[in-house]
């Protein structure tokens, strides 16, 4: 026989709505972009007629799933910006703010912005590798929801050498199993309290990573990976534009 009090909590059940998760992208693009040798730091270079950074931007802000972007940048750099959101036609979907003296500050002060939850997913983007496709970020946004933290990654294709840097060069000491190792990309994603967590950890023990998975892999968390590709490429030196023309090309056959 069911009870009352046995429906009334069915009732409930049926009533409830688990809350929806949202999820935010972080864009960290307050380097100078010393390698480019040029006059103004490499996301404002021109390819395709456009900002990398409006590239980049364009591609997270298209996936329906992406609640808002944030992305720090130099203090000089804000008005800048934000004059460039607007223009293209950004400015309901990203905020920008004032980065810090590296990445992993320029992150933490983006991360301190967002209004979200700690189950809510939080990726972290290059400024600079404007050809991420709206597939990668959805995948990557699957894995966190399975695993808690994912980063987009590329399997090495050349033989890896492990070296000891002396006085006159670099001495090889082993050698590492190409299956063992992949090449990070980015985006990385993890679940909101989880990446502030690690974040915080860091930040009391002086610690700066080479990139968010490099934290969160400090405080002892698994990161998954999700396969990448050539063509999610970091524009870092002259060339990387003239091969990102290339495939912008390619992708508008």
């Amino acid at each position: 026989m069911i009870t009352r009090g046995a429906m009334t909590a069915s009732r409930r059940e049926l009533l409830y709505t688990p809350p929806v998760m949202q999820v935010f992208a972080i864009l960290p693009a307050a380097g100078l972009g010393t390698r480019m040798a040029g006059p103004q730091p490499k996301q404002f270079l021109a390819l395709a007629g456009e900002p990398i950074l409006i590239h980049s931007l364009r591609a997270f802000a298209a996936v329906e799933r992406v609640t808002a972007i944030y992305v720090a940048v130099r203090k000089t750099d804000v008005e800048r910006v934000q004059a460039q959101v607007a223009d293209y036609g950004f400015a309901s979907k990203v905020h920008v703010v004032e980065g810090g003296e590296n990445r992993q500050e320029s992150v933490a002060h983006a991360l301190a912005a967002v209004p979200a939850e700690p189950d809510d997913i939080v990726l972290v983007h290059d400024a600079v590798r404007p050809l991420i496709d709206a597939a990668t970020i959805a995948r990557t946004i699957e894995a966190v929801e399975q695993h808690g933290a994912a980063i987009v990654g590329l399997p090495a294709i050349d033989t890896i050498k492990q070296v000891e840097r002396t006085a006159h060069g670099a001495i090889i000491t082993s050698t590492i199993p190409r299956e063992f190792v992949v090449q990070a990309q980015t985006p990385q994603g993890f679940r909101y309290g989880l990446l502030q967590n690690a974040f915080a950890e860091a930040e009391a023990d002086g610690f700066v990573g080479t990139d968010e998975a490099s934290v969160v892999e400090r405080a002892g968390l698994p990161v998954a990976v999700v396969p990448g590709s050539q063509v999610n490429l970091k524009i870092t030196q002259p060339g990387d534009l003239e091969l990102a023309e290339f495939y912008l090309r390619q992708r508008a056959r």
